[in-house]
């Protein structure tokens, strides 16, 4: 995937940026670079390769620190609730803004 000059103004303005024609091609370099790499990453297969829940444990075994999932601070709703100008069974409501 190769970006052009267009797909750069357009991101720039969607992200609200104001880039001069220098940084313009800065970015331009910058981002066909990062999707060159990304290009290669995925043209390795990866088929039966046990992905890892820590860089570390292709290095040696880890034992995971789990805690129990347990409840540790009681239920404030109706107080947290308190300062909220709506509110409906136990949910805030806010005004619509997308139509």
């Amino acid at each position: 995937m190769s970006l052009k000059p267009e797909d750069v103004s357009r991101i720039a303005h969607l992200a609200r940026l104001e880039l001069n024609p220098a940084q313009s091609q800065q970015m331009l370099t910058r981002l066909n670079d990062f999707f060159q790499i990304v290009e290669q990453m995925s043209a390795v297969d990866t088929r039966g390769v046990e992905p890892l829940y820590t860089p570390l444990s292709a290095v040696h075994e880890v034992a995971l620190r789990l805690r129990d999932d347990v409840v540790t601070e009681a239920d404030d709703r109706q107080a947290n609730q308190r300062s909220a100008p709506r509110v409906e069974d136990g949910l805030f409501l806010v005004p619509k803004v997308i139509e």
